[in-house]
């Protein structure tokens, strides 16, 4: 067992566990933060998406060990004094989901993407998506959604 700390949206935290658990089960069972979701477990599908130092991850491909010293933010950490992030906004009105299934990763995944590429082309942001799966066939409206933020003012997209 080891004392593994990390900051966690926004929040310093620490746990006592086997250094080698992955990240996913960590953020779900013991801080219960069910966003992050399980779809493949082989980091392929980008369901298990989070920012690790504002870097899109697959958090199923993560020990805790790996985030230790570092920045963790899940779904549940993207919104600010229970105000929606632009993505999260964006998703919502353009209806880019059916299911729900995939949104947190995709939304993170945009997040990610937007940072290091704040102004992409429609073909860029289709390739920055391509391994984000979306069962339900919903990657045009995710397409529309990621479009429409990366066209607002920086300040907006924070």
């Amino acid at each position: 067992m080891e004392n593994i700390s990390f900051n966690l949206n926004g929040n310093d935290v620490s746990i006592k566990t086997e250094s080698s658990r992955i990240l996913l089960w960590i953020l779900r069972i013991d801080f219960g933060l069910t966003g992050t979701k399980y779809g493949c477990g082989e980091g392929h599908c980008g369901a298990c998406t989070v920012l690790v130092n504002n870097e899109a991850v697959r958090s199923c491909q993560l020990t805790v060990k790996d985030v230790a010293g570092k920045e963790v933010v899940t779904i549940e950490g993207l919104s600010k004094n229970g105000k929606l992030h632009p993505l999260q906004k964006a998703f919502i009105e353009h209806n880019a989901f059916q299911c729900g299934f995939c949104t947190s990763g995709m939304i993170l995944n945009a997040y990610g993407f937007l940072m290091k590429n704040p102004k992409p082309s429609r073909t860029e942001i289709i390739e920055g998506m391509n391994d984000n799966l979306c069962r339900c066939g919903a990657h045009i409206r995710i397409i529309r959604a990621i479009e429409s933020v990366a066209l607002q003012p920086n300040k907006d997209k924070e």
